[in-house]
């Protein structure tokens, strides 16, 4: 069993490795064109800063192995497997090793930043977003991760997040909203005339991102049982996947009701409203609870989207915000409605839990990314994002127009 064990969390590990590539299709399926290669550079760069700082600090940070039930702790800096059988099968009760632990953990680490990253696509600075990916990796994340999965003072308190409803998703989606308040619209989002529209320019990349997510989630989730259990990884793998479908349908119905058409970016949205939603108690969920969280994230998605675009005017081209902060809120307070772990005590825990985490997450990413703007500026200047960031940042296109002869039979 210990050999499965390990075995299924590095298979996790790499089904959630995976997901990086869905976050970077989808997201570069969202914005024009122009913003493509600066999309794809941020996501191959927060996977690599995510796993170099989570080695650093942000193992012994999230995981100091001491102060249960405190609010901080640090184990020092670098990585140390425990010498013999201490970092081998005896190490977490013989389900996994030091490394697998340190290698599944550090998948999830850069997660958070990533959700930021399509949030704030197509009019903030490379380095700006580079350093403040740093930073969130490094000290952010580790820290209010402790606070639940390090045994730290939310654990203690009995709030429950079984894969990171709120300690991955809603977290990113706090320091999204940070950023987009403190960095503002794209030009020509929101005029005198009106809200306009700004369409992603390929729907297929954006698809084949939800579905690969979809397929990185089975490890997200199903690796968060933390053993090679059969009947508990069976359940997670049913309940995840009954949610995204449960979001697809609340997507469906919510925005031909609300917009009298078929979207596909809303049912695509809902697919993952709904993985972000039962990830928080995708183990303590029977299937018919399962599908009911996913739908209700499914039809919180289009409500949310026209909320912070049309009431707040806030921009976010992917609707990370919608997807990560507001499902991420919703599902980890539907472990205490749903499941087996259904109470009004488990309600006040998952409140607590929401607002601490997300407080803390805020400031820390406001405060982080204001001081990024008044030293070295987040935002590229008008005639850059006019041009487009692939060519003010990268001087390259994803796409070559003076390809006639393709573009012709493409079209």
């Amino acid at each position: 069993m210990f050999t499965a064990n390990n075995l299924w969390i590095l298979i996790a590990a790499v089904l959630v490795f995976i997901m990086h590539l869905g976050f970077a299709s989808l997201e570069s399926g969202f914005v024009r064109k122009k913003n493509t290669v600066n999309i794809l550079f941020k996501n191959s760069m927060i996977i690599a800063i995510g796993l170099i700082t989570y080695c650093i600090v942000g193992f012994n940070l999230m995981y100091p192995g001491y102060n249960e039930g405190g609010f901080f702790g640090f184990a020092g800096f670098g990585l140390s497997m425990p010498e013999g059988a201490a970092g081998a099968i005896e190490y977490a009760d013989g389900s996994y090793t030091y490394w697998a632990d340190f290698i599944f953990q550090a998948m999830f680490a850069a997660t958070g930043a990533t959700i930021v990253s399509g949030a704030v696509a197509e009019r903030m600075k490379l380095n700006s977003f580079l350093v403040f990916t740093l930073v969130f990796v490094a000290i952010s994340y580790p820290i209010t991760g402790m606070w639940k999965w390090g045994a730290g003072w939310l654990d203690a308190l009995g709030f429950y997040d079984f894969a990171g409803s709120t300690v991955v998703h809603s977290v990113g989606g706090w320091a999204a909203l940070a950023c987009i308040i403190v960095l503002g619209a794209r030009k020509g989002k929101y005029t005198s005339k009106g809200i306009q529209a700004i369409p992603g320019h390929s729907m297929p990349l954006a698809t084949l991102g939800v579905f690969m997510l979809w397929f990185g989630w089975f490890g997200f989730n199903g690796g968060s049982v933390l053993s090679a259990d059969p009947v508990a990884v069976s359940l997670v793998f049913v309940t995840t996947s009954l949610a995204a479908a449960g979001g697809a349908i609340g997507a469906f119905f919510t925005s031909w009701y609300m917009f009298k058409s078929h979207d596909l970016s809303m049912v695509l949205n809902g697919i993952l409203g709904g993985l972000v939603g039962i990830t928080a108690g995708a183990d303590v969920m029977s299937p018919t609870s399962a599908i009911m969280i996913g739908t209700i994230a499914g039809i919180i998605i289009p409500l949310s989207v026209v909320f912070f675009d049309r009431t707040l005017k806030l921009d976010d081209p992917v609707g990370a915000t919608s997807v990560h902060l507001v499902c991420g809120i919703w599902g980890t307070l539907a472990v205490g409605i749903f499941g087996s772990l259904a109470s009004f005590a488990q309600i006040i825990n998952q409140l607590i839990g929401i607002a601490a985490v997300g407080a803390f997450t805020f400031v820390f990413a406001f405060v982080l990314i204001y001081i990024l703007k008044i030293t070295i500026g987040i935002r590229v200047d008008e005639e850059e994002e006019i041009i487009g960031l692939d060519l003010a940042e990268h001087d390259m296109q994803a796409y070559h127009e003076q390809e006639k002869g393709f573009a012709f039979a493409v079209e």
